[in-house]
């Protein structure tokens, strides 16, 4: 995972000299951007933490003088840590070659950080060769390490189900994962369970993703699409999608009968064409049709679990 390695210098203090960090996902800028202040202790921020954005109108310091503070010997006999922030495109010729001067002779007791919105160019990595470069993306596979670490951070203990649970309820977006575990970090435990986050990430509704699943064990029609109308109100029919076949998937270990796997494999084929679906067209998907085709399955008695 590259923003695991990004973390890993963090951990070490960024040690180097020069880092070029990029990302095309602008929330993993702003999560590193956070992460690198909090290195420097609140008292010196003012005198050794320095940000420029080039994406504002507003801001009007050059190249060169930013570099001139990168070269002027820090305050309180420590660090000052300096970063450019937004697309590197956007400096003329000029500002590219006095920043690439720096990149080759940085000053030592500055850790000059480098924030750049997409992906490098070849031409790009080749200029920035004597910088440490991090491509901080997360791939979907990536995301649920990456929401044990953030839950970590907030002095939470997540297990693996209910990280891969909380993905299938919110999504993939790191935005929208990153406000929920904020959310669940107010409930003041240590530990959660799978029944806090969705009660949680419910919304506070009447009914959770765990009575809707609930219903479908117990094939009772009328509750299912009852639970579901109440749902829509606050959960994204492809978030459903994924609770009911992260739940299914739970399931594979432990049925070992013929007409189970028989079962689940239908379940998978209707789960997967649904998510296909949404995604492929990106139109509304008609959620009561799955869910009356999940209740139309012929399949072995509790083939869900009970909440």
């Amino acid at each position: 995972m590259s923003f695991q390695a990004f973390l890993k210098e963090i951990e070490k203090g960024l040690p180097l000299a020069v880092y070029l960090l990029h990302a095309t996902d602008s929330f993993l800028q702003r999560e590193a951007l956070g992460a690198i202040k909090r290195l420097v202790p609140e008292g010196e921020r003012e005198f050794n933490f320095h940000i420029f954005d080039l994406s504002s109108s507003e801001e009007t310091t050059s190249v060169g003088e930013i570099i001139d503070l990168a070269n002027m010997f820090p305050f309180f006999g420590k660090r000052k840590f300096v970063v450019l922030f937004g697309n590197l495109q956007r400096l003329s010729k000029k500002e590219q070659k006095t920043l690439d001067a720096y990149v080759l002779n940085p000053a030592p007791t500055s850790v000059f950080v480098i924030l750049h919105g997409g992906e490098l160019k070849k031409d790009m990595k080749e200029r920035f060769r004597n910088a440490k470069i991090i491509f901080l993306d997360i791939k979907e596979g990536e995301i649920p390490s990456w929401i044990k670490q953030k839950a970590e951070v907030k002095g939470l203990t997540i297990s693996d189900d209910m990280a891969e649970y909380l993905l299938g309820l919110i999504g993939s977006d790191l935005g929208l994962l990153s406000a929920e575990i904020e959310k669940i970090s107010l409930l003041g435990k240590e530990r959660v369970s799978i029944e806090d986050i969705s009660e949680i990430t419910a919304g506070g509704g009447f009914y959770s993703p765990f009575d809707l699943v609930e219903a479908l064990r117990e094939k009772d029609a009328e509750r299912v699409l009852k639970i579901y109308t109440s749902l829509r109100g606050t959960a994204e029919d492809y978030s459903l999608i994924g609770v009911l076949n992260w739940l299914y998937s739970r399931q594979l270990p432990y049925r070992k009968e013929e007409k189970d796997a028989e079962y689940l494999f239908e379940v998978f084929e209707i789960l997967h064409e649904a998510d296909r679906d949404i995604k492929s067209s990106g139109r509304d998907f008609p959620m009561e049709y799955l869910l009356i085709k999940l209740l139309r399955l012929e399949g072995a008695e509790g083939h869900l679990p009970s909440s």
